[in-house]
């Protein structure tokens, strides 16, 4: 590690928390209804499309309203998309002349969008028609960002309301969202993108004389408008096959740091607007500090992991001071390349700048923990944030158990329906994640797209199913996923661990909206201070290692104290 390499993290990080508090604030105003600097534009095209919903569906709505209103849209999403790629041999926009996309590749990718995934099993750039990518895929990441975005502010509201049933409507909170926050921000992302240049056009390719005189193609399209929603919204999908390690997507170290900030701010910046939506600021500060210490040690461990070579190459010779570079552009090196792959899998983003099964078995082992302990620090844009809420009612509930009180947080009381319900949606990831495993693990089919034997083939099929069912989307890339077992068993894993998640936690929601608010007594638990902080990151910690610790113990930790021995797989 150098203290170049720190600074620049530092000065990264710096940027996301300078923007916590205006865009959170500004976010706050969005899901309360109120006016934004945003509304003489994008006011006449809110309330036009508000307007043509109709007056009997804008109402206020039930947790059971809310939550099927968000899934029959996200049904006709799914349909809409995978009509679209099992058509795009004769809709227009296809310049290269592809063939549409094969069912089960079709379902996988349909779902992998519409559940904020963007795992992707397919070459961007050879599979995908221009009008795919931009009325199928990108569209799908500002709708499932917003979709995130909507059921966040129910989860708030069910702690910020007293009394009543109600929680918000869908189709308001998803048309505000996508209008005063996505799509301006978006708008401008992609414009700095393309002044640095990121392509942004409709032309398909290029042609290039190479430097010993052979001829290339190279495919060209309008990159910079994906690749700006697929960080802000924390979607992931990449124009290009590569990601964010291809010059078209990432061509400069400045676009990397933009590309890092992008994928942490809106996650980050809703801790501050749960905070001022509960009436408490401090609460959103408890909560970012729990993400921060848990993404920081993460970081450590990473930038170490890759910053001290790899010891088989440094036997045979191999200079270790630049770090672990197999796998790595030289163009960002060791320390922002630890930093992109721990941003990217502590958010739900799986945009990837170098590739992961690359990574010394510790700096890959860090990845795969944050998505299993379920991508809350800070998450997707807003499923991080409610899933990390689970977390903190698990808490309280734990601190009540040691003092003997009835648990309660922000003046509700947690009580047995809500446990209940916490303790399903905790236990969709463990039983999805472990269950498709063990499965593959038996499978010949399944085990003949490992590129790896031993602890490394079992962490390549452990990361695939928990980046799906953790809606991350990143790959470690030894793992040849365009299969009928993988694209289907894929596809359900990504559908449970987005909408089998939510249901639970929009009940919760509903249950404590509910409840009358009740104000703090001399024997209420604080939960803004060092103590609450501390057990909740404990608490996410034990959780993870409760549930998953076998399994790591079998594949990245083994393979870690191999590598000493000259043993590789």
């Amino acid at each position: 590690m150098t203290v170049f390499g720190w600074l620049q993290i530092l000065f990264i990080l710096a940027l996301v928390l300078a923007s916590v508090v205006p865009l959170g604030r500004h976010m706050a105003r969005v899901f309360a209804g109120e006016r934004t600097f945003l509304s003489p534009v994008t006011g006449p095209i809110e309330r036009g499309l508000l307007a043509a919903a109709g007056r009997s569906s804008l109402g206020p709505q039930t947790w059971l309203g809310y939550t099927l209103a968000m899934l029959v849209f996200n049904a006709f999403g799914f349909a809409f998309l995978y009509a679209i790629l099992r058509l795009q041999a004769v809709l227009p926009g296809n310049p290269r002349g592809l063939d549409g996309v094969d069912p089960l590749l079709a379902f996988n990718t349909a779902m992998s969008f519409v559940a904020n995934t963007n795992w992707q099993a397919y070459g961007g750039e050879t599979t995908m028609s221009h009008l795919s990518q931009m009325a199928g895929l990108t569209v799908q990441n500002f709708l499932s960002a917003a979709t995130g975005m909507a059921l966040a502010a129910v989860m708030i509201r069910g702690f910020a309301n007293s009394g009543g049933d109600r929680v918000g409507n869908f189709w308001v909170d998803v048309t505000r969202v996508t209008l005063h926050v996505l799509l301006p921000a978006s708008i401008v992302l992609a414009l700095v993108f393309v002044a640095l240049g990121i392509p942004q056009t409709l032309v398909a390719s290029v042609d290039a004389t190479t430097l010993e005189g052979a001829k290339q193609t190279i495919a060209l399209g309008p990159v910079a408008s994906q690749e700006a929603i697929k960080l802000l919204g924390t979607n992931g999908g990449g124009f290009f096959n590569a990601n964010a390690a291809h010059p078209f997507e990432n061509p400069t170290a400045i676009t990397n740091a933009l590309e890092i900030w992008a994928l942490l701010a809106v996650s980050f910046a809703l801790t501050h607007t749960f905070g001022r939506m509960v009436g408490d600021i401090r609460q959103g500060w408890a909560i970012l500090a729990v993400m921060a210490i848990i993404l920081g040690g993460c970081l450590v461990v990473a930038y170490s992991a890759e910053a001290g070579g790899n010891p088989l190459l440094t036997a045979l010779g191999v200079d270790p001071s630049l770090g672990n570079l197999e796998g790595k552009e030289v163009r960002f090196g060791t320390s922002a390349s630890a930093l992109y792959a721990v941003a990217t899998t502590a958010t739900s983003t799986g945009s990837v700048d170098s590739m992961h099964e690359s990574f010394m078995p510790l700096g890959g082992f860090m990845p795969l923990l944050l998505i299993k302990l379920g991508e809350i620090v800070p998450g997707g844009v807003g499923s991080g944030l409610f899933g990390i809420l689970v977390i903190a009612i698990l808490t309280v509930f734990i601190a009540g158990l040691m003092v003997g009180r009835t648990p309660e947080y922000l003046g509700k009381k947690i009580e047995a329906r809500e446990m209940k319900l916490a303790m399903l949606a905790q236990l969709i990831l463990p039983a999805t994640i472990l269950g498709f495993t063990a499965v593959a693990a038996l499978l010949p089919s399944a085990l003949a797209s490992l590129a790896n034997a031993g602890p490394h083939g079992l962490t390549e099929l452990l990361y695939a199913y928990a980046s799906a069912t953790g809606n991350n989307g990143s790959a470690f890339a030894g793992l040849t996923a365009n299969t009928p077992w993988f694209n289907t068993t894929l596809g359900i894993a990504m559908f449970l661990g987005r909408f089998g998640y939510i249901v639970p936690v929009m009940a919760i929601a509903g249950s404590l909206a509910a409840k009358t608010r009740g104000s703090a007594s001399a024997g209420t638990f604080p939960t803004h201070g060092p103590l609450f902080v501390g057990l909740v990151t404990a608490v996410i910690l034990i959780l993870g290692g409760l549930q998953f610790f076998p399994a790591f113990a079998l594949g990245p930790i083994v393979e870690h104290l191999l590598i000493p021995t000259g043993q590789t797989f």
